[in-house]
């Protein structure tokens, strides 16, 4: 069975879930779900997974030909120690891996996807971003050479990428000594906040133990209640600008710098780094929290509808083609994939009132 294909199974359960924490926090006062924002995350899991299918070379076809030329040695894959370890080494490279998504503007351009929401529940988790093949790949490839098999890898890497889901959730308090050593709800809530105190923190995917070995621990706190999402708003439910956003800034800030050095430190530097010239000549404003508003345009019954009816069509075309993709050509795959991004960005624009996407794009427009 393929990696999309478990996908395709898993994700009754994910919607089953959805349902069950939205019926929670309505029973309790405490809703935490947009139409309009969930579809939006989900959306781009569903563009994430799309990518996946052309990116598999990108990722699993370079272990494996580093894991066959370079291994020190080949570690069987019907060893059950091989598996336990696997798992373990590669929750410690993701780590790293997450560390870096938050440090490097590179990796960040990739990853900022997954903080763009500003509600923080399970439809967050879906989403992801369909660009983290460019150079994630790079963080695993010590398992390939101290000889951890390719199923190994594949299989691990999904097993860590599952467990992550249930963390994202504000209906599940404290757990005690289960959040000293696991990554769980309570932390990963302040790995999604923006507050100066929870501001890249808690990077750990299965275990949090790596985050207290390496200082990046830092514990939820009752007084301050977390902020979700970035520090530079998205503002848009157009999948195709959330994976963009970062990149094009990015890439306007490199052709505007006067110094070949800083036209690369821009991709290397942390998030939010501009060369002296570009921030004197092009000022943005300084980060204020307490001035954050939740990007929320009025969405009306008929939209509402309109978008959801368009979002199960898409998710079932999504379904299929990913049971399917590994027995279609590559103009098929192509093809498919870009019927179902197009219905992803239909939903977006239903989702957008016109007098609101032109406001949104004024909003974040920088001046020339």
């Amino acid at each position: 069975m393929t990696g999309p294909q478990i996908i395709v199974l898993a994700t009754p359960v994910f919607l089953l879930l959805i349902a069950v924490e939205l019926l929670a926090g309505l029973k309790r006062g405490n809703n935490t779900y947009r139409l309009n924002d969930a579809l939006n995350s989900i959306g781009l899991g569903v563009m994430s997974q799309l990518a996946g299918v052309f990116s598999k070379l990108m990722t699993v076809g370079i272990y494996s030909v580093v894991f066959g030329v370079v291994s020190l040695w080949q570690l069987s894959d019907q060893s059950l120690w091989v598996w336990l370890v696997g798992l373990l080494f590669y929750d410690f490279c993701y780590y790293w891996h997450h560390r870096f998504g938050h440090t490097v503007a590179l990796f960040w351009a990739a990853h900022v996807v997954h903080h763009q929401s500003e509600d923080y529940n399970l439809s967050t988790a879906l989403r992801q971003t369909s660009s983290a093949w460019v150079a994630g790949w790079l963080f695993y490839l010590p398992m390939a050479v101290l000889g951890f098999p390719p199923l190994v890898f594949a299989s691990v890497a999904l097993i860590d990428l599952l467990y992550q889901y249930w963390v994202h959730t504000q209906q599940v308090g404290r757990l005690g000594w289960f959040d000293r050593w696991f990554c769980a709800p309570s932390n990963h809530r302040v790995h999604h906040a923006v507050n100066d105190k929870y501001l890249d923190k808690n990077y750990g995917g299965i275990l949090i133990v790596w985050d207290r070995l390496f200082g990046s621990f830092v514990e939820e706190d009752d007084a301050e209640p977390c902020v979700y999402g970035t520090r530079g708003p998205l503002r848009s439910w157009n999948p195709l600008w959330a994976n963009l956003q970062v990149y094009a800034e990015m890439a306007r800030d490199s052709w505007r710098a006067e110094r070949w050095s800083d036209k690369l430190r821009v991709w290397f530097k942390h998030p939010g780094w501009r060369p002296a010239d570009v921030a004197a000549k092009w000022p943005k404003s300084a980060f204020d929290i307490s001035a954050m508003k939740r990007y929320d345009p009025p969405l009306s019954r008929a939209a509402a509808w309109a978008a959801l009816l368009l979002f199960v069509l898409v998710l079932n075309a999504t379904t299929a083609f990913l049971w399917l993709a590994h027995t279609m050509s590559l103009a098929q795959q192509g093809a498919a994939a870009a019927g179902i991004v197009v219905g992803l960005w239909l939903i977006g624009a239903v989702c957008t009132p016109r007098a609101a996407a032109v406001n949104a794009q004024r909003a974040s427009a920088t001046p020339a």
